[in-house]
Order: structure tokens, then C-alpha cells, then sequence
């Protein structure tokens, strides 16, 4: 089994997911007492949301990539960073690091064209729904993604910062949640990403009706396989 390095902390909340979900993958492959092989290096999101608010993007650059270098220096045989947002300083890792960073993008388009999704609604951070390094990787693999109107990106936003990378959970942003989703559905969208590491704390896959792909999730399932592959 190769070891994972796992860059976290952006938020605690959603890295804590990708170590149970990263173990528990590969206890149900392997069986038995197994467990996955990993490194994190959880950083301080505070100062890095900081920097993000000052859309000073090639400084959380620098950081990410440092941190990854160390990861690779104890041992880590590749790379995932457990945050959409920050892959928008993919570029700044990989130049960083010899081994393989595993991008969530392409686990998450993979994972919508398995699903025979065309037109994903993205939910995610402002950064993510509103910059192309994201949205532009999908259209790559042939997907069209939609997003939500600008009242929506702010609410949702503000869900994310303020609420789920908090470990709050709110109803009543869930319920915002998903009505942006059937608004979504309603212009034209034929499946959801949860493109926030976060978004899965909020709303659930079964209560959308149409293909989901939570990025979280189908990041690890990516790591597990090159981990035991």
C-alpha cells in the first residue's frame, strides 16, 4: 500500500471526513484490521482565508506548496489537497513536489460522466463557482457546469464560511441549499456537484432526485485507488 499525503485544514471539518473516509475504503477492500497509510499536514485556515479574501493567490500558493514539500519529504508517495478551492494553487503544488498530486477535478468529472451527467449545477465556495481554474477543468472532460445566480454563490458563501467550516449545520440553510439546487434543476441542470468539501455536511444526495457527485468522496475513492493499485 502506497502512503497518502493529505494537505488539510481548509476546513478541519471536511478533512476529518476524507481520514475516516480514506480508512474506511481501504478497510473494506482489504478487510480485517486494515487501514490506510497516511501523512497529513493540517494548516491554519484563518490565515489562508485571509489571504483568499485579499485574493492574494499567489501567496496561499507558496504556503500550499511548502506544506506539500514537506509531506513529500516524510514520506507521502502522492498528494491530495482536501479542499476544492485551494486546487486553484494546483499548479504551485505540482511545480513543488515529484510525486503525483492527485487533482479532485478529474475524480469529480469522472465520476459525472460514469453518472452520465452533462450539465452539472455547481455548488461550492464563491472562489470555486466564479473563477475558471475550476470550472474550466470540467468543461475539459466535455461536461457544460452551471452555477447559481450571484445572490445564491453570496448565501452560499456565507453558509460555507460562516456555518459548515464551523462544524454549525443550520436548517434553515439547508433548506436554502436545496432550493438552489431546484433552481438549479429548473434552468437546466442534470446532476449536482457538491463542489465544497463541506457542501455533503449540509444537504444530502438522496433528498436531490438527480445524480450527485460529492467531491469529498470521490476524492478518496481516487487516492484509495492509486494508493492500492
Amino acid at each position: 500500500m502506497k502512503t497518502i499525503g493529505v494537505l488539510g485544514g481548509m476546513s478541519a471539518e471536511s478533512t476529518a471526513l476524507y481520514y475516516r473516509e480514506l480508512n474506511r475504503l481501504v478497510r473494506e477492500r482489504l478487510g480485517g484490521l486494515h487501514s490506510a497509510e497516511l501523512l497529513i499536514r493540517s494548516v491554519d485556515f484563518a490565515p489562508i482565508a485571509e489571504l483568499q479574501a485579499r485574493d492574494d493567490w499567489a501567496a496561499t500558493g507558496a504556503l500550499l506548496a511548502e506544506a506539500a514539500r514537506r509531506l513529500e519529504g516524510a514520506g507521502a508517495e502522492a498528494i491530495i489537497l482536501a479542499t476544492n478551492t485551494m486546487h486553484l494553487n494546483a499548479e504551485a503544488i505540482r511545480a513543488a513536489i515529484s510525486v503525483p498530486f492527485l487533482h479532485i477535478g478529474d475524480a469529480t468529472a469522472a465520476a459525472l460522466t460514469a453518472r452520465g451527467v452533462k450539465r452539472p449545477l455547481l455548488l461550492a465556495t464563491r472562489f470555486t463557482m466564479e473563477k475558471a481554474f475550476y470550472k474550466d477543468r470540467l468543461i475539459a472532460a466535455g461536461l457544460d457546469p452551471l452555477v447559481p445566480d450571484p445572490a445564491d454563490r453570496d448565501r452560499l458563501q456565507a453558509i460555507i464560511y460562516d456555518e459548515l467550516c464551523q462544524g454549525v449545520v443550520k436548517p434553515t440553510s439547508t433548506a436554502a441549499g436545496m432550493m438552489m439546487v431546484e433552481r438549479g434543476l429548473a434552468a437546466g441542470a442534470d446532476g449536482v456537484i457538491f463542489g465544497c468539501t463541506e457542501v455533503g455536511l449540509l444537504l444530502r444526495p438522496e433528498d436531490v432526485g438527480v445524480p450527485v457527485v460529492d467531491t469529498a468522496l470521490v476524492h478518496c475513492e481516487a487516492a484509495v485507488d492509486f494508493a492500492l493499485g
